[in-house]
């Protein structure tokens, strides 16, 4: 078994190569091409956090793998990855496991991939201002994904802890060479932008729809539990809506599940899923005044792509070290 830290999947993962990865897995699941059941997620209510088991099959390449992911919101106060993670991948063929890899990159980089392939479909082709509501480590990776798939000239960005919101400006204004303001409010982030992300812990909206302009594009990757949203009901009423998974979302998008509750909206009100876009299936953005919101809660088929591509990659490079259970 090849064992793959943290630092290997760095040294072999490029965000240009994910995006067109990502394009790939969404087709694949969207066209019949995978085999994945909805995420099992087991709730840690005494710290607040969750455990979920995402299994995939790539009928595509063979590729088959599960991720063991934790999120626990709180671990932010102890300066520890919210997001933490691990990647079995098996040979298909013989049940052998080939390779297990630290998960945690893999989900923050292919999170802000899956969005920037999205993007590429549904933001306006002259997009270039970017809010970001959010300071961690989502934050991060959609601003230089997102920079790939648009011109962005102008970045806001807002957090619920003003000092954070104040050091990413800064570290990320150096990093990628764009102007980076902190903002004061949520509303102040979001007024005028034409691109918005939402990459927060928060279980109640930070998004309010009055404060979206006409033309604009949402990447939702918070809120990942029925009861937990990021967007308040005007947000996601207003919006043309499209989703990674329609089953993942029906059983664990608060951001939708909330509204459907309240009868604000249907299931109906979910156009359809991103892979279904990208084949051409169905339309995406259908006029510059458009409000498109892509829903994002990861799938295990983005993990399997991604971990089937390090796999290969490692192997090829002769990185990581060969273990024996």
């Amino acid at each position: 078994m090849l064992l793959l830290r943290e630092a290997d999947v760095r040294a072999l993962l490029s965000m240009e190569d994910l995006i067109r990865l990502m394009e790939d897995a969404l087709r694949a699941f969207s066209t019949g091409g995978v085999l994945q059941p909805v995420r099992v997620a087991l709730p840690v209510e005494p710290h607040a956090g969750y455990l979920g088991l995402m299994p995939a099959f790539m009928r595509t390449n063979g590729a088959l793998a599960a991720k063991l992911v934790t999120f626990y919101p709180k671990n932010v106060e102890s300066h520890l990855p919210t997001h933490l993670a691990v990647i079995l991948l098996w040979n298909s063929k013989t049940g052998e496991v080939l390779s297990m890899m630290d998960g945690r990159l893999i989900t923050e980089m292919r999170t802000a991939a899956t969005s920037a392939a999205a993007t590429k479909v549904l933001a306006r082709a002259d997009a270039s201002t970017l809010a970001v509501l959010g300071s961690g480590v989502q934050a991060r990776s959609h601003l230089e994904a997102l920079r790939l798939v648009r011109s962005i000239r102008a970045v806001r960005v807002w957090s619920r802890t003003p000092a954070h919101a104040r050091q990413f400006a800064r570290d990320m204004s150096q990093e990628f060479g764009i102007g980076i303001e902190p903002a004061a409010t949520g509303e102040a982030a979001v007024q005028g932008a034409d691109l918005i992300v939402t990459a927060t812990s928060a279980t109640s909206p930070v998004l309010r729809g009055e404060w979206l302009s006409k033309g604009a594009h949402i990447n939702a990757v918070g809120a990942p539990r029925p009861m937990w949203r990021e967007l308040n009901t005007e947000a996601v009423s207003r919006s043309r809506v499209f989703v990674d998974s329609r089953a993942g979302a029906l059983t664990e998008a608060g951001d939708l599940l909330i509204p459907m509750k309240e009868e604000a909206i249907g299931e109906s009100h979910i156009v359809g899923e991103i892979g279904e876009v990208l084949v051409g299936r169905i339309e995406g953005r259908r006029g510059m005044d458009d409000i498109t919101l892509f829903k994002s809660l990861g799938m295990a088929v983005e993990d399997v792509a991604t971990a089937h591509h390090v796999d290969k990659k490692a192997r090829e490079r002769g990185i990581g070290e060969e273990v024996t259970l």
